[in-house]
């Protein structure tokens, strides 16, 4: 019986390290964490990603037609 809870106990052991050495690093620098800063359309106040934004002036927009509608003039 001992020898057996022995056993049990270092398959487990061996199983614990294998995994906790060989699972993919979770450390990320900050340029690599995934985020890319997010935008507010000047027409419609929808927060896009940056990186699918356009651009015009000092203002983002979510699509063309918003861009070429121009930011809107009403009180928010």
């Amino acid at each position: 019986m001992g020898r057996l809870l022995f056993w049990i106990v270092l398959i487990a052991v061996a199983v614990w390290l294998w995994r906790h050495f060989n699972r993919p690093s979770r450390r990320r620098s900050k340029t690599e964490s995934g985020t890319t800063p997010m935008v507010r359309c000047a027409h419609c106040g929808v927060h896009v990603p940056q990186d699918r934004a356009l651009q015009q002036d000092a203002h983002w927009y979510c699509s063309q037609d918003h861009l070429l509608q121009g930011p809107q003039r009403s009180d928010r």
